[in-house]
């Protein structure tokens, strides 16, 4: 991405971080929270949580007078006329021995729930579970989603419970049928700290959280602000011909800091990929390789690059700025997309909006400067 960018209009830079700032952006269907949600004759819940995969929300409050746990979990089903569930598991993490609830509509139509021992993969029928249940009941939104409500009894003196929450497409005969085996499928599990009110951990793997975070945080930084402010430099440094040589090697350095600690976060999360069995967020992964192999053809470019005046430059311009913004495009949209996946606290993803279009606003003050610059030369030539 080099010092000199006549080849592009010059409105693209707010252009292009505007659309992939719009396209990033949940729609409000998908950016819900438990906090807005309500439930009939005002029942409220201590506590809330957002769960991190297949859309599913869980509200809660812990007695610890009586061990009791009050539990309303909301999701919708995979398809029109599944089923939704939600589970402690005392035995396990997954879903072999989840005592579950299991929401769905009767063959009248109506929303039920039943509970479900499944004592084993391959045993999945309607039982009673290995601890008290009462004030079960379910319900159905305007929306379509399925709420499950119903209060639990706990070990005394329990501190956290291992959750299982799941989505079906369909149910035959009155039972539901096999849910789907997608990466949120299989993830769709964590603990619930009735001591702390945290709502989803990972099952105690800080380890594979904390590279998970780490990949997350050297992306973003990367593709998601080096880059980018490396562009917005190579693009405007011609209206500063007097600073020429030093943003010109500021613009290096951001490309190929920017180069290193991107792939320093894509290699981990190769390896957390190669770790996940049956996992896989292809989508993600896969611009996450095309990202890697263009910033590498722009690296390898620097080296190739020819003189000013060489004929081949206007074409190497060409291939330059072109990679260059695909490449700044697709890292913004694959952050979006792995904080979807990632799910953290929503003020980092909040921190990051806020970096993106501070940056979208220097770059249209730049460009209104350029021209004004621009114009003004003119005049002065043409006076000349």
């Amino acid at each position: 991405m080099t010092a000199i960018m006549p080849l592009l209009p010059r409105s693209i830079i707010p252009l292009f971080l505007g659309l992939s700032l719009l396209v990033s952006l949940p729609s409000p269907a998908t950016s819900l929270t438990c906090t807005s949600q309500k439930f009939a004759h005002n029942k409220v819940y201590s506590n809330c949580a957002d769960l991190p995969v297949l859309n599913s929300y869980l509200h809660w409050t812990h007695a610890s007078s009586n061990s009791s746990l009050s539990v309303a979990f909301v999701a919708t089903p995979a398809k029109p006329g599944g089923w939704v569930s939600w589970a402690i598991n005392p035995t396990g993490t997954g879903m072999a021995g989840a005592q579950a609830l299991v929401a769905f509509k009767n063959k009248e139509g109506v929303v039920t729930a039943k509970t479900y021992n499944i004592s084993s993969y391959s045993s999945v029928a309607p039982g009673k579970l290995s601890f008290d249940v009462w004030d079960l009941k379910a319900e159905e939104s305007s929306g379509g989603a399925v709420s499950i409500f119903a209060t639990v009894k706990l070990p005394e003196n329990a501190e956290k419970v291992n959750q299982v929450w799941q989505v079906g497409p369909s149910v035959t005969d009155g039972e539901p049928d096999a849910h789907d085996t997608a990466p949120a499928n299989l993830e769709s599990k964590g603990v619930l700290n009735l001591k702390s009110g945290q709502g989803f951990s990972s099952g105690g793997n800080d380890s594979r959280t904390k590279q998970k975070n780490i990949h997350g945080v050297l992306n973003a930084v990367s593709w998601g602000i080096m880059f980018p402010v490396g562009v917005i430099i190579a693009r405007y440094m011609r209206a500063f011909p007097s600073l020429d040589p030093v943003l010109f090697y500021l613009h290096v350095f951001c490309q190929v800091s920017g180069y290193a600690i991107g792939v320093s976060g894509w290699a981990i999360g190769l390896k957390i990929g190669s770790e996940s069995e049956g996992i896989q967020y292809f989508g993600h992964r896969n611009i996450g390789i095309t990202l890697f192999c263009l910033a590498t053809l722009q690296v390898v470019a620097l080296l190739l690059r020819p003189n000013k005046d060489h004929k081949y430059r206007f074409w190497w311009n060409m291939y330059h700025h072109s990679v260059g913004y695909i490449t700044i495009i697709l890292g913004i949209i694959n952050i979006f997309g792995g904080f979807n996946i990632l799910r953290p606290n929503r003020r980092w993803k909040l921190a990051y909006v806020v970096a993106i279009v501070a940056l979208a606003v220097i770059a249209l003050l730049l460009e209104v400067i350029t021209w004004i610059v621009f114009f003004i030369r003119k005049r002065r030539r043409n006076k000349n």
